[in-house]
């Protein structure tokens, strides 16, 4: 592949906060939302309770109603998606008591609602984990200035957040996630004047508004994973390409790690956003002999290795001359669907449903397959085909279509002999 290729705004960024949109009474513009099935989902969620939306190019503007229609939830584009369980902090303020379906997303293993359910409780917000559904219930919500995060998850952080947004008073979250998409929605609300302290550590202050009223545009800031997805392509296929909008502060030590392995580029430009705190970069990438680590490579909150980024370091290790261990902890059947890689021609071994021993470097060669029920997993299979010899076919991409704009067209744009077939 050649050429230039840019990186969308952060599709994690863009769902948490078209759905906090809801939260003001006057009307947002969200500026540069991506076009992904993800964002239509949370759309059609919006829309069917009420609120109005309005696509002006590529930015969106959300009017809200004045009473929001719940009953009228669309429960088939809910199941889609699992951050549609967001609706829990912002719906408190809302409503006394209501009902949410489970929420669907990729299929990772056993990811509960506890995490939320602790942080919530302590606003006076109550769950009940039903069969099909999560009851929620409230009194007077208050603010709390010892919230523990059971875990720093990032939907579990933004829920909290969310909830404390609203609640007049001061709210203290601790061990709160810091990842890009958390510190996004910390802008997006200290922009409406709820103000927040801490933003980019795992302390969060957050001083409630009892009520938020204003026209108010926010510009989003570019996706570390996408960055990620284009860094990886590019190793695996040994091209020389430049890709653009960069989120380095959420990319420096996947880069580091990398150049470790022996992957070569150069950083060209760096620049702010339009939004004023994302530090973005253009990188060249060049053709790389890559050597396995001697040190695991796994994921870990914000300032560690993306967890989300982890997934692209398997068709990467595949290239490497050696073996390298890649421990995925956090969820229980990710490291599982790695091991599809093997149908084109990867050398990986499963160790048990956390770890896998990947032997390179491998030759990729084309195969038929089908998706996998998880967008990254499914990513990696799309970055091998790119480097495999021959033809290959990647079935139901709509997993893909979750969190990529028009992959196939942005990557035939640079060389990629890729095209999207409709099969009727």
């Amino acid at each position: 592949m050649k050429g230039e290729i840019t990186v969308n705004s952060s599709k994690n960024s863009a769902v948490a906060i078209l759905l906090a949109s809801i939260l003001n009474d006057g009307k947002t513009t969200i500026i540069n939302l991506p076009k992904i099935e993800e964002v239509f989902r949370i759309i059609e969620i919006m829309e069917s309770i009420g609120v109005k939306t309005a696509w002006q190019g590529k930015s969106l503007k959300v009017s809200p109603p004045e009473k929001l229609k719940l009953e009228k939830l669309d429960v088939e584009a809910a199941l889609k998606t699992r951050i549609m369980i967001l609706l829990i902090g912002i719906l408190a303020h809302k409503l006394k008591k209501f009902s949410l379906p489970f929420s669907g997303g990729c299929k990772l293993g056993k990811r509960t609602v506890t995490p939320h359910l602790y942080a919530l409780e302590k606003f006076g917000i109550k769950i009940k984990v039903k069969e099909n559904e999560y009851e929620i219930s409230r009194n007077k919500l208050v603010p709390c200035e010892n919230i523990i995060m059971y875990e720093s998850g990032d939907t579990a952080t933004e829920n909290a957040i969310l909830a404390a947004a609203l609640i007049e008073g001061k709210t203290v979250v601790k061990f709160a996630s810091a990842n890009y998409q958390v510190q996004d929605l910390c802008h997006f609300l200290d922009g409406l004047g709820v103000k927040i302290e801490g933003i980019g550590t795992t302390t969060l202050t957050i001083f409630g508004k009892e009520n938020i009223n204003q026209e108010y545009s926010f510009q989003l800031s570019e996706d570390p994973i996408e960055a990620m997805f284009f860094i990886a392509s590019a190793i695996v296929t040994k091209s020389s390409i430049v890709i653009r909008r960069c989120p380095l502060d959420f990319l420096e030590l996947e880069l580091f790690k990398l150049e470790k392995m022996g992957f070569k580029y150069k950083i060209v430009r760096e620049y702010k956003s339009e939004n004023g705190f994302a530090r973005l970069a253009d990188i060249k990438t060049y053709p790389s002999e890559l050597i396995a680590p001697e040190e695991k490579i796994y994921g870990r909150p914000y300032p560690g290795l993306n967890i989300d980024n982890l997934p692209f370091f398997v068709p990467v290790a595949a290239q490497a001359k050696g073996e390298t261990l890649i421990h995925d902890w956090v969820y229980e059947n990710r490291a599982i669907y790695y091991t599809e890689l093997n149908r084109l021609g990867a050398k990986i071994e499963l160790a048990d449903t956390h770890r896998v021993f990947i032997k390179g470097p491998t030759e990729f060669k084309p195969a038929e397959i089908t998706c996998l029920p998880a967008l990254r997993p499914s990513a990696i299979i799309l970055i091998a085909m790119l480097a495999a010899k021959g033809q290959s076919a990647l079935k139901n991409t709509y997993t893909i279509e979750r969190g990529y704009e028009d992959i196939c067209g942005r990557l035939a744009n640079i060389g990629a002999d890729i095209e999207r077939v409709e099969v009727k």
